[in-house]
């Protein structure tokens, strides 16, 4: 190709690349916040486009919010997808009881035809796995063969058949001797597969499958369903044309044939007022407009899934309509109502009751119907109820725009969750923080929420603002947006309660890491954003902490790691301690609360207990012995050189404490043992260029994370030269989505990298530090509420997602707080 016509076509190849952008949604989340309260009413879009999935718990079950807007009688899906119709053929365990031929030792022979005789197989109910609390039959080895008979009448009334599984992990699916599936991984939810419905025959069938155990966990559980045909009737896409992301609320505009449609999805997560903070209702608003200088006859449809009020979709509920004063209601829970009988990690709440609620005075109607049936009915312009009992229901509510011109009109409904028990504390169940009194109603809260609506936007658009103005001014536009992503989540990851004892009470659930409550090394990288906006929440992660070692519940000399598994908080149930990790975290961030509240009052009531704490690190901090640290995934190890800044710095935050209690010759003691720890580090950790990950191998590095409290509380414990040191090597092992956490593995954590850049010497440093964390939200593969645990060279996820740990991006905005101060 001659050099002219090689630059016409590059020139047109860009201008259609830029055509092509000019359509594409600019990502700005891998996962965009939309009801978000706490670790049971969570909801959220995993895709760019809200019409392109079905929205979900972060779990990643579906909890389904369907949006439709029919104008002039043309109908568009703004948000979320129409839920397919099964039909069951071959049930599942949460369907109907079924038993399994099975064998531990791999078979000899075609063990997966029909005509195969499995003579010494054994016989087992589904489902099958290792967890004796979840599964009928237990298997605990490396591979499982399993077969299940059933018998067809007729393979040809089928329409699309499917195969509905749930399985962990590789799998080899066969159909009458044919592989019909196969996977390298596994799933958490049940999930469903397409396979031809030619391999089936008129009589008997088989379906064998071999498992193959990994890593983790093991589970089967399978059957087969017939997808229904959808409704010939389609929907047209409304087209996206952006998205934006603020501290509050996710805002999607569209267009919607001759109309433009304002999506606000408004969570009023305020911690200045924490009646507010812990209401558990969002905003859903509309604000529609012509956009051809014409009138319009307009209408909203909602459809909102009773999955949002299951455990499994399997799980029966019941839903009603009704009315108060001001408000129309649609109400949804399970049959079971099992309140907090349950405490897991892949867990959904199935207890309590979902609520949908619309102003009497926006004219709108409501209805349920099956999932299935909800987007016909809105078709049809049929508003009857057809069912009140039964699985996967849609809660209908249609709210009439009238003729819409060039002035935009406004209608928003209400989204609320009614937990009854949130947290069940020491054996003693806890009402949510909104009802501590067992004197408020549901529907008190939603009234109130219709009432302060204006009032409500206008406060969260003003901290929005705030927010990221703040932001901007501490580490420029990228920072800032990382800010912004980490507001809700960080938030909608705890519970507020109050104790038996009056105490607040503000517990994190270890989202996808364990599903521990109130874990101290998840409460330590959480506590800048909380530091900020309300340190009294801050206490509340640690008040609970400390009731279990002074009430003689935790009989060590050290902190405990956790409460139990949410929503049981009934002692700890992680496998092991983590002596120097938690006492450090306790005491820095019992100090960080003195010194962002200007007084010690709080210390002061758990004084004694710092104090034992505080010695066992002057003991055993130094030079640690081999335990875990809070990056446990990375296994024990022994004299870790972050771990011993960790104790260091938590002691000389201990001699700060008590330097503004007024006890000047401990602050003196304790001040003069950190400070004469410092050079025995430098010199331990010393390694030419950079200071090691552990003291006695000088050719290993690791980010130094925990020196940042040194700078943000002023204790001016180490030497300038060693964050110029840090940061410099630091510079020099960047991969494209951030440093690794330490020389051992390409694997990092956000948070760290975030806390480690604020005490960059440079403000160029720092923002060097934050662009790849930055191109990590924006280019993962992973899109799941933000992860903080991911392979810095591809961004692709290890574990962890929707933690409220990424409270830790506002290290730096904390550091300008108390500086200024």
């Amino acid at each position: 190709m001659n050099q002219f016509y090689k630059f016409k076509f590059l020139g047109l190849l860009a201008i259609l690349f830029s055509a092509g952008q000019v359509n594409a949604q600019e990502r700005k989340a891998p996962a965009y916040p939309l009801i978000t309260h706490n670790p049971n009413f969570s909801i959220w879009s995993q895709t760019d486009d809200l019409n392109a999935s079905t929205t979900k718990h972060w779990t990643d079950a579906d909890h389904s919010l369907l949006g439709l807007i029919n104008v002039d009688g043309n109908i568009y899906r703004f948000m979320g997808k129409e839920e397919a119709n099964y039909k069951m053929i071959l049930g599942t365990s949460d369907e109907t009881p079924y038993t399994v031929n099975y064998t531990e030792t791999e078979p000899q022979g075609d063990w997966t035809s029909a005509d195969y005789a499995a003579t010494g197989w054994k016989s087992g109910s589904a489902p099958i796995g290792d967890d004796a609390n979840n599964v009928k039959t237990l298997w605990k080895s490396h591979d499982i063969w399993v077969r299940r008979a059933f018998n067809i009448a007729n393979p040809a009334s089928i329409n699309d058949l499917l195969l509905k599984m749930n399985h962990d992990d590789n799998v080899e699916v066969f159909l009458n001797g044919k592989k019909v599936y196969e996977k390298a991984g596994w799933t958490n939810t049940f999930q469903y597969f397409p396979i031809s419905k030619s391999e089936l025959k008129a009589g008997k069938n088989i379906i064998a499958i071999h498992l193959l155990n990994t890593a983790g966990g093991r589970f089967l559980d399978f059957g087969l369903v017939d997808k229904e045909n959808a409704s010939a009737a389609k929907v047209q896409l409304a087209q996206q044309k952006d998205v934006e992301v603020t501290a509050t609320q996710t805002i999607y505009n569209f267009t919607a044939g001759k109309v433009d449609l304002k999506l606000i999805f408004t969570s009023p997560l305020l911690m200045k007022d924490l009646a507010l903070l812990s209401r558990p209702v969002s905003y859903i608003t509309y604000s529609v407009q012509a956009n051809d200088g014409k009138s319009h006859v307009v209408k909203v449809f909602l459809g909102a899934s009773s999955n949002i009020a299951v455990f499994r979709p399997s799980q029966e509920v019941t839903a009603k309509k009704y009315a108060t004063d001001k408000l129309s209601i649609l109400k949804t829970g399970t049959v079971e109502q099992p309140i907090l009988q349950k405490g897991a990690d892949d867990m959904r709440i199935d207890w309590g009751y979902f609520y949908v609620a619309a102003p009497k005075a926006s004219g709108a109607t409501q209805f349920i119907t099956t999932a299935g049936q909800a987007a016909d009915a809105f078709r049809k312009g049929s508003s009857v109820s057809t069912i009140a009992k039964g699985k996967s229901l849609s809660l209908n509510t249609v709210v009439p725009f009238g003729s819409v011109g060039k002035a935009p009109v406004e209608r928003f409904v209400e989204l609320g969750y009614d937990e009854i028990y949130a947290i069940q504390y020491f054996n003693t169940n806890l009402r949510p923080w909104w009802n501590n009194s067992g004197k408020e109603t549901i529907e008190g809260q939603l009234t109130n929420a219709a009432a302060d609506y204006k009032t409500v936007m206008q406060q969260c658009a003003a901290f929005n603002k705030e927010v990221y103005a703040d932001a901007l001014k501490s580490g420029g536009k990228e920072y800032a947006h990382l800010c912004v992503l980490a507001y809700r989540q960080s938030i909608a990851a705890h519970t507020l309660v109050k104790s038996p004892d009056g105490e607040i009470l503000w517990l994190s659930k270890e989202n996808n890491s364990g599903g521990f409550i109130n874990t101290v090394d998840v409460t330590y990288p959480s506590a800048p954003l909380y530091l900020i906006y309300k340190p009294e929440l801050l206490q509340g992660m640690l008040n609970g902490i400390f009731y279990f070692s002074e009430s003689g519940k935790y009989p060590h000399p050290w902190a405990a790691h956790d409460l139990g598994t949410y929503p049981k908080a009934n002692g700890q149930t992680y496998g092991e301690p983590m002596p120097v990790e938690e006492s450090g975290n306790m005491i820095i961030l019992t100090a960080a609360i003195t010194k962002a509240q200007g007084n010690a009052e709080f210390a002061k009531k758990h004084w004694k207990t710092l104090t034992l704490w505080v010695d066992y690190l002057v003991k055993e901090g130094l030079d640690p012995k081999t335990q875990l640290c809070t990056d446990d995934f990375a296994g024990h190890l022994a004299r870790n050189a972050n771990l011993s800044v960790k104790a260091i710095v938590g002691i000389a935050c201990y001699a700060q404490i008590a330097e503004a209690l007024g006890e000047t010759e401990t602050a003196k003691k304790y001040r003069a043992i950190a400070e004469g720890m410092v050079p025995k580090w430098m010199e331990m950790a010393e390694a030419g260029d950079h200071y090691a990950l552990t003291f006695d191998d000088k050719n290993t590095w690791s980010q130094k994370y925990n020196l940042v409290w040194d700078k943000v509380l002023k204790l001016n414990l180490f030497p300038q030269k060693i964050y110029d040191t840090e940061t410099k090597y630091y510079l020099t092992k960047q991969n494209k989505f951030g440093i690794p956490l330490d020389s051992r593995k390409a694997y990092t954590k956000n948070d760290w990298i975030l806390w480690t850049a604020t005490f960059a010497p440079t403000r160029a440093e720092f923002e060097a530090l934050v662009t790849p964390v930055y191109r990590h939200a924006l280019e993962t593969q992973s899109r799941v509420p933000l992860n903080d645990f991911y392979d810095s060279n591809t961004g692709i996820r290890d574990n962890f997602k929707a933690r409220s740990v990424i409270g830790g991006f506002y290290m730096k905005m904390l550091a300008d707080k108390l500086n200024s101060k």
